[in-house]
Order: C-alpha cells, then structure tokens, then sequence
C-alpha cells in the first residue's frame, strides 16, 4: 500500500510519474492527430452513438452567442440538465441544475440562478473561458443523470463517475470520485471530490483520499466507504475496454456514471488522465503497464481482454 511514500520509495512502489507518463505512454501511444476525438466532447458523444455506446443524452449545443439570448423560454421547459464546455478540462465550467423552482434554476447544493446567470455561463462557454488554450467553444447541455439509490449518501450533492485506465485496450487501474460539498457536487479530484480506489477483479472498494489524506468516511455524510456497492462491474469494465477500438488511443482516461434508469453510461475521455488514481488505489500503475506491454503485440478482442485483466490485477 502506498501511505504518503517517501521518494525513495516511488520507484520500489511502481509509481508513474508525469514525465515518464508523457513521453513513455501517451507520446508513445496515443497520435496525436486523434486527440481530438477526446478533446473535444461533442465529438466524443458523435463517436459514441456511432458506435453504439451509451452516453447522457445530449439535448442541445450552442455554437453562437446570439444563441443564447433565444434560449430562455425552450430552458424553462427543463426540469433539470446539464451545462458542459466541448473543450473544457478538470470539470472547469460544468454546470448541474437538478430542479427548478418557478422561474429559478436550483443546483444540487440549494443555490439558485437566475436565468441571466444561465445565459452569462453559456456566454462564458462560447467565448473559450473554460476550453483548452482559451480557444472559442461549444456548449453542451444534456439530459441529468439519476444517481442510483445505491450511492445516496456517498456522493454528496452530486453523481459519482468512475475513472478507469485504459492502456492497449485494457482496464488497468479504477476509482470511484465521489462528490463533496468543497466540490459543489463536481466528480472531480481537482475541484475537491475525494478518490475511491476500485479493485479491478471484483469491483470491490479499496482505499480513499480525499485531500491528500486517506479517510474512512464521507467527509459531509460520514458514510462507511467500503460499504459502497458497485453495480454492473463487468459491464463498466467492458464498456471502458471499447473505447480502444472507438478511438484508437492506446492509453487513455474513461469516465463512466451508472444512472439509476439506464445503467452505466459513458461521460468522457481524457488522453491525458491524471495520476492520483494511483494514490486512491494504494498502488502504482507501471507494474500492470509492463504486464499489458508484454502481451499487447496481439490483438485480443474486449471480452478477452476484460477477462484477462480481472484475473491479472487482483487486489492483494
């Protein structure tokens, strides 16, 4: 287990650092003229119908600011959605309404906007706030997603996603994020969400970080984390295995959310996933990279794969 090593130890550990994540996997494996595809949400949720994964449904994207101020009265028809830059990265710009209260559009936290607030956000989207390098952007707005009953109480204020690795086509390492008042109900490490480490054979929970601390418990609800059940683990794992085939990116991000109604559902791609999973999980990522390298030459179809995985990297 990996608790708060010193350095000379990252190496003993098999911890993936940034450097030797940038030039060894994703320079190595991902081309960069596929980047796109991930970088850009709108073709993510394009690419996904085509291939026939299951996404959030999009309901509407903006492309141009005099879009906006006609937006208002089809808005007032929603009971809740969700706001998304195409090009935005760290949850930067995301924005979750679950209700509405008369005229007043009501966030999972109790605050509520105004239509105004709506419009000025969208605004902000278009002229590239959020996005990437700055660059003018696409507003998304989706349909929300209905947690599962199962993760009431664990995931305060907003959904849990799932991050899973990818590499070759192969689920290597997962976790849990888990929103928390400090990240105004965000799935996201960055934001202040907390770390659930996923054992990949069983989908059993593992450790929790949460601000660079392990924890136990929820830090708003103070709910058991190891009690969390997680559903449907193999369809998870078999939906993140596709997304090899559906980009050709070689090691890339999945973020998954299960919606009580429809099941697990894809939400986006990231070619270039952070590292604290390594952190949630108590592990590092590169003893599983060298497993899947020295097996990778061959094509092996999702199932195969899945299947390898689980039986590979179960948790000691």
């Amino acid at each position: 287990m990996i608790r708060l090593l010193r350095p000379s130890r990252l190496k003993e550990a098999g911890i993936l650092g940034m450097n030797r994540r940038n030039l060894h996997y994703i320079g190595r494996y991902n081309r960069r003229s596929l980047y796109p595809l991930v970088d850009d949400k709108l073709q993510t949720k394009l690419l996904a119908e085509k291939y026939g994964m299951p996404t959030p449904a999009m309901l509407r994207h903006l492309t141009a600011q005099h879009e906006v101020a006609a937006i208002g009265p089809w808005l007032h028809t929603l009971g809740g959605f969700a706001i998304k830059p195409a090009k935005g990265s760290g949850g930067k710009g995301i924005l979750v309404i679950t209700s509405r209260e008369g005229d007043r559009f009501v966030k999972a936290s109790g605050e509520s906007l105004g239509l105004e607030d709506i419009e000025r956000h969208l605004s902000n989207i278009l002229a590239g706030l959020y996005s990437l390098g700055g660059s003018p952007d696409t507003a998304i707005i989706e349909t929300l997603i209905t947690i599962d009953p199962r993760f009431e109480g664990y995931s305060h204020e907003g959904i849990p996603d799932i991050r899973i690795i990818i590499f070759q086509g192969y689920p290597v390492m997962a976790m849990m994020r888990l929103a928390t008042h400090a990240s105004d109900g965000k799935a996201n490490l960055h934001q202040g969400a907390l770390g659930l480490g996923i054992d990949i054979s069983s989908g059993a929970c593992l450790d929790a970080i949460y601000q660079n601390e392990r924890i136990l418990h929820h830090p708003d609800t103070h709910r058991p984390l190891r009690d969390i059940d997680l559903p449907e683990w193999h369809n998870i794992l078999m939906l993140a295995a596709r997304c090899y085939e559906m980009t050709g990116l070689g090691y890339i991000g999945t973020d998954i959310v299960i919606d009580r109604d429809r099941g697990p559902l894809l939400l986006e791609l990231n070619a270039r996933p952070g590292l604290s999973i390594q952190a949630a999980n108590g592990r590092g990522l590169l003893p599983r990279l060298h497993a899947v390298e020295a097996r990778a030459e061959v094509y092996r179809p999702p199932e195969e794969r899945v299947a390898w995985a689980r039986e590979q990297f179960r948790a000691q």
